[in-house]
């Protein structure tokens, strides 16, 4: 069987990260987490007192940083440098700093670098901003996944609280979503922006529920189509 690509973009919140995780488990394929990297980046950053906007500095950083996710009883563990930082890069500070460190070339080089090479040997799910416009422009499948800031914000805000996590405000949460949305399109190195060949799919107002069945039934006929 020939190994597949599948691409998940969109902006913020729009539950790409979500969709591409039950992808992944109905096909029994890799699942990779594109902004847990960043964030990753940007944790280490923090720690090391690099601003997010240093660029030098930054593309100096990433040169032998170590970064691997792997899959424990289906949970997603994050290691930054050996050490396990799964929830250590969800905090907001380093929401923001993945953000600002994504726009730094050499950042996104070395970031894209690690992705291709897991993509050239593993049938995969990514998700992220720019998969199918230039991490994997030759992926299989394409879907472009958006919502209302609205929406994003209260679907977020809800896991937040689902998950004991919650430290800001409704607004707080709507103005860095949208901060992040100004961000990663108008970022030079590929901006976030729709495939032309990407399938776009606005969920503001379906439930988890229909948004799964649409993806699922899309990459499925898809997946048939090209095996």
């Amino acid at each position: 069987m020939k190994k597949i690509k599948i691409a998940i973009d969109g902006p913020s919140g729009a539950g790409k990260s979500t969709m591409a995780k039950m992808v992944s488990k109905e096909l029994g394929i890799l699942y990779l987490d594109t902004g847990a990297m960043y964030r990753a980046v940007a944790l280490k950053a923090l720690r090391e007192g690099i601003a997010d906007n240093d660029e030098k500095a930054l593309e100096e950083m990433v040169k032998d940083i170590d970064i691997r996710i792997e899959y424990d009883n289906g949970q997603q563990k994050v290691f930054l440098d050996g050490e396990d930082v799964t929830e250590k890069i969800r905090t907001p500070d380093v929401t923001v700093g993945a953000s600002n460190v994504a726009v730094v070339p050499g950042v996104r080089q070395k970031m894209v670098e690690l992705q291709r090479a897991i993509a050239a040997e593993n049938s995969v799910v990514m998700d992220g901003r720019d998969i199918g416009t230039y991490v994997l422009p030759d992926a299989d499948i394409k879907i472009f996944l958006t919502a209302s800031v609205e929406d994003r914000t209260r679907r977020r805000y809800e896991e937040l609280i689902e998950k004991g996590a919650l430290t800001q405000t409704f607004e707080e949460l709507k103005r860095e979503m949208e901060y992040r949305d100004k961000n990663d399109s108008s970022r030079s190195i590929a901006p976030l922006r729709k495939a032309d060949d990407a399938i776009l799919l606005d969920t503001t107002g379906f439930s988890l529920e229909k948004t799964v069945k649409m993806i699922l039934d899309i990459v499925k006929a898809r997946v048939n189509n090209a095996i």
